[in-house]
């Protein structure tokens, strides 16, 4: 049996707020999965390679839960403009762009090497609506190491005529993608309505029947901006609420992800906890777009599963950090907004959601627990100035807000190791 040690500073969030130390610490997998933590190499490991990291931190590494694979190329682009106009300025022409095969394999590419040089294991990505560029994606993100779900976005209505499928074409499409991502082993499909104005009621029938017939995740968007909000209303005017025009087609449950939940009311909040459907704040994007603010500490303390996204390219971070960081923005500007009312995030629980909670959607248990497949990063951050010797939580903490390029140095991805600085 393979077995990988690794020796470091070891810190992991086994539970919202509560970080995991053990310094000088050994991290063990044994056939890819965790056995323990230990503060001593156990005996039964005598003689197997360590790769000894000295000081260096040991951290889970990161799942981003809604992010667009092909906005890549249009990071930084169009952050002056609301959602509605930015999706029709600059969103939906490029993503027309991923037709093109070769252009898809170039900016994957990029993309799928990116996210694993910043510790970023596992995703749960929209493709664009081509069946082909997305099987592309997912071949490359399996070749990165990345792991996760992707999947081809549905959409037969209100794109542009460049980006816009009939139905009978994207019910066609979606079955043989389906059948041919069978092929990958660490990339799954997962069903990806866009959101309820971009898909026909015919359309929507269909990916409900699907995903109860094969069991499949779903990922869309949920009450993002009051303009959205609107607009579903006078598409669906039977539902009372924006989370209805999934539940009423079987794409409401356990396995579905709704990114922002920004104006979700605390009917769609109690709907969402009720069915486990977990909601991916995406902080970044809901400031650049003017979006809003998300009460995320009003859905924790509401029991709701809660994750975080990059959201790019409305969020203009593909780092983690740099996301953990603007949770934790993002969630003092709403205790200001709640007239202090509300707690903001610590470093700590932004730490947890940005690595464990989102962990959980695949099936894992919080922290470095045994049994989950290893997932970690070795970071260095001996560079910084310091004012005094840091404990492991300060150094964590200035990973979050100012880490130094570089600073990430190995990183695995279910037991293999697939990134290393050299």
């Amino acid at each position: 049996m393979s077995v990988t040690i690794l020796k470091g500073t070891v810190v992991s969030a086994p539970a919202l707020g509560r970080l995991d130390v053990t310094e000088g610490g050994y991290l063990v997998a044994e056939a890819g999965r965790i056995a323990g933590v230990f503060p001593a190499l156990p005996g039964q490991y005598a003689g197997a390679a360590v790769e000894d990291y000295g000081d260096a931190l040991i951290l889970q590494s990161f799942a981003d839960l809604h992010l667009h694979a092909p906005q890549y190329p249009m990071l930084g682009m169009g952050m002056d403009l609301p959602l509605l106009e930015w999706l029709n300025t600059y969103t939906f022409p490029t993503e027309a762009r991923f037709a093109d095969p070769d252009y898809a394999r170039e900016i994957y590419r990029k993309l799928a090497r990116e996210l694993i040089e910043n510790g970023t294991t596992r995703v749960c990505m929209f493709s664009s609506l081509h069946r082909e560029a997305t099987l592309i994606l997912m071949e490359e993100l399996e070749k990165a190491g990345v792991t996760g779900y992707v999947g081809k976005v549905n959409m037969d209505q209100n794109g542009i005529p460049s980006l816009q499928e009939e139905t009978a074409v994207s019910k066609r499409e979606t079955l043989l993608w389906l059948e041919q991502s069978r092929r990958f082993r660490h990339v799954k499909p997962i069903l990806t309505p866009r959101f309820t104005p971009s898909c026909t009621d015919e359309l929507m029938v269909f990916l409900g029947e699907l995903a109860v017939e094969r069991g499949l995740p779903i990922q869309s968007h949920l009450s993002e901006n009051w303009r959205e909000l609107q607009w579903v209303k006078e598409l669906h005017p039977g539902c009372d609420r924006y989370w209805e025009t999934y539940a009423k087609y079987s794409l409401w449950n356990s396995r579905t992800l709704m990114a922002h939940c920004v104006w979700s009311d605390q009917q769609e909040r109690e709907a969402m906890a009720k069915a486990g459907v977990t909601a991916v704040h995406c902080p970044d994007s809901n400031q650049n777009l003017c979006s809003g603010v998300a009460p995320v500490r009003v859905m924790l303390k509401e029991g709701m599963q809660v994750a975080l996204g990059s959201d790019i390219a409305g969020g203009d971070h593909l780092s983690m950090f740099d996301v953990i960081a603007a949770s934790i923005r993002a969630s003092k500007a709403r205790r200001i907004l709640d007239n202090w009312g509300t707690d903001f995030l610590t470093v700590a629980e932004g730490w947890y959601l940005g690595t464990s909670a989102g962990a959980a959607f695949f099936g894992q248990r919080p922290g470095f627990a045994p049994g989950n497949r290893l997932h970690a990063v070795v970071l260095e951050d001996g560079d910084l100035p310091q004012p005094h010797p840091l404990t492991a939580a300060e150094r964590l903490e200035r990973a979050v807000y100012r880490r130094q390029r570089g600073a990430i140095k190995a990183v695995w991805s279910e037991g293999r190791k697939v990134f290393s600085a050299g």
